[in-house]
């Protein structure tokens, strides 16, 4: 199953497997204070580019704080959910589905003063090339001296560790069950194959399941540091999470980079 399959597919499941209320609760307030001097050097509200967007939550929740925002998603699913999300919600945002590499196709002479890729979003281009290729986009459809937020999970860790499994979420609706449990396959080539199993049950019944799965490149700190640089980005600070954790190579479950536009 491709990537864009794969999502297409998840996006009827997407916002029952994240809880969105403590999600946001955490996140959003780290990328304010980043954003936040964006707002402060503009005299109109900044614009923020949201890729790899899914259901839209972070792009319908900066809209609220006032930024101007726009999500981008290679999964039309996902991009389908999150302009309903924003409709019942009563906020302004534009969804479009367009993917990695494309951003400057897709937007034109528009520029813009943010630019957030998060959920581990960036393992999914495949090898270096991909990822310069990425990046370079990133760099395009910023402004000079703007703003990119990206929210890897920390693949040093995880190739240290080998541990295949992620804690599994649970969700409820009336007499309906969702478990997703997330694992990981260690490929020879230095992929990794995410899968996702969904348990569904109703009404006290057995448990169906399904598995849907994905190749990642696991990038490591040395390997995303060296390339944005190579990208035209500067500045470059990393943090554990998105409270703003000091990033750990060991310990950490995120790497998160803050880094401006060159």
């Amino acid at each position: 199953m491709n990537e864009q399959n794969m999502y297409d597919k998840f996006s009827q499941n997407y916002d029952r497997f994240v809880n969105w209320d403590a999600r946001l609760s955490s996140e959003i307030p780290f990328l304010l204070t980043k954003l936040s001097a964006l707002a402060r050097e503009n005299s109109q509200k900044p614009w923020i580019l949201d890729t790899a967007c899914g259901t839209g939550h972070h792009a319908i929740a900066l809209a609220k704080q006032g930024f101007n925002c726009i999500g981008a998603d290679v999964s039309a699913g996902m991009i389908d959910i999150a302009r309903e999300n924003a409709i019942n919600q009563d906020v302004q945002v534009v969804f479009k589905r367009v993917g990695f590499g494309d951003l400057d196709a897709a937007f034109g002479s528009a520029k813009f003063d943010g630019l957030l890729c998060l959920g581990n979003s960036l393992p999914h281009v495949l090898g270096e090339e991909n990822l310069l290729k990425a990046l370079a986009d990133f760099r395009t459809v910023l402004k000079k001296n703007g703003l990119l937020i990206i929210q890897n999970r920390n693949f040093d860790k995880v190739m240290a560790e080998k541990n295949r499994w992620m804690e599994p979420q649970t969700y409820r609706e009336a007499d309906h069950t969702w478990i997703f449990s997330r694992f990981y396959d260690f490929e020879d080539d230095e992929q990794l194959t995410f899968n996702i199993q969904i348990l569904t049950s109703q009404a006290g019944e057995d448990f169906t399941q399904e598995i849907i799965s994905t190749s990642l490149w696991p990038i490591r700190k040395e390997t995303i540091l060296k390339t944005l640089k190579k990208s035209g980005f500067k500045s470059l600070q990393f943090y554990g999470n998105l409270e703003g954790a000091e990033f750990n190579g060991l310990s950490s479950p995120n790497l998160v980079v803050v880094t401006k536009a060159g």
